[in-house]
C-alpha cells in the first residue's frame, strides 16, 4: 500500500472515532421517568422550580453543593442536586433545563441552563448556562 492510502485510512478513523465520541456524549431531551429508566445516560430534562418546597444552598457548609425541587413537563417531580453554586437570580428563572443522570430518587446535574424572564429582549432568546468544575 502506498503511504498516502494508509495515511487516509488513519484520517477517516480518526474522523470516525471524533463523530463516535461526540455522539454519545450528547445527551437526549427527555423528563425524569425516561432519565430513570437509563441511569447510565446523560439526559436534558426541561421543568420549572417547585417553589413550594426548599431551595438548599449553604455556602458556608458547602459551597459546591446546591439542591432543589423540579417537576417536569410531564408533571414528575425529583430532588435535583448540582454539584456547584447556586445560579444568580435562580428563583426568577421561568424554565430550567437540566444535564445529567438519574440516581434513585434524585437528579444528579452536570450543568443547569435558566431561561430568565425579561421585559426587554425576546422571549425565546437568552438561556444562561451554569456548568460544574471539572
Amino acid at each position: 500500500m502506498k503511504k498516502t492510502h494508509i495515511f487516509a485510512i488513519i484520517l477517516i478513523a480518526v474522523a470516525i472515532g471524533a463523530i463516535l465520541s461526540t455522539v454519545s456524549s450528547s445527551g437526549t431531551y427527555s423528563d425524569f421517568s425516561s432519565a430513570a429508566k437509563n441511569p447510565d445516560l446523560d439526559f436534558h430534562v426541561n421543568g420549572k422550580l417547585n417553589k413550594s418546597k426548599e431551595v438548599h444552598y449553604d455556602p458556608k457548609e458547602n459551597a459546591n453543593l446546591f439542591s432543589f425541587y423540579m417537576v417536569d413537563k410531564k408533571g414528575v417531580e425529583r430532588k435535583v442536586l448540582y454539584n456547584g453554586t447556586k445560579p444568580q437570580d435562580f428563583e426568577k428563572s421561568d424554565e430550567i433545563v437540566l444535564v445529567g443522570k438519574c440516581n434513585g430518587e434524585e437528579f444528579i446535574a452536570k450543568s443547569i441552563l435558566l431561561k430568565c424572564p425579561s421585559k426587554y429582549s425576546n422571549p425565546n432568546e437568552d438561556m444562561k448556562e451554569f456548568k460544574t468544575k471539572g
